[in-house]
């Protein structure tokens, strides 16, 4: 499905803050994308199956399960192992950014995030699963 040239895509955006999460979701809509919410890992990892998203936003410090937890199991799921997932951090350390590649995150987004880093995201990675990059 495309919306104005460019292609829509299912997008799950994970985290504990629900100004961050309505944020991304006013700017993924704005861009033409279909969004879904959860507010910890446990509950992306509930909505995961029946979403199936295409492109993953991922906060790392949540309660209970933290990002690099949330990654590092849809990751070891065969069915989500390609689904590309971006790292949303206020913090912006070497040592965070290797942590998240080592549990299979593709890119790393410093909060607050813009419109456009958010947007050049998806268009960066959503199209990984069709074999186009």
């Amino acid at each position: 499905m495309t919306t104005g040239g460019n292609p829509t895509f299912k997008v799950l955006v994970v985290d504990d803050s629900n100004t961050i999460r309505r944020s991304a979701e006013i700017f993924l809509k704005q861009g033409g994308h279909e969004v879904l919410l959860a507010d910890d890992g446990f509950d992306a990892l509930s909505k995961i199956n029946d979403f199936n998203p295409q492109l993953i936003f991922c906060d790392i410090l949540m309660p209970k399960l933290d990002g690099y937890q949330t990654c590092a199991i849809i990751k070891r799921n065969a069915k989500y192992s390609d689904t590309p997932v971006v790292m949303l951090s206020s913090k912006d350390g070497v040592f965070d950014k290797a942590r998240g590649r080592m549990v299979g995150c593709q890119e790393y987004l410093t909060k607050p995030f813009t419109k456009d880093q958010l947007l050049q995201a998806v268009q960066q990675f959503g199209n990984v699963d069709q074999g186009v990059n």
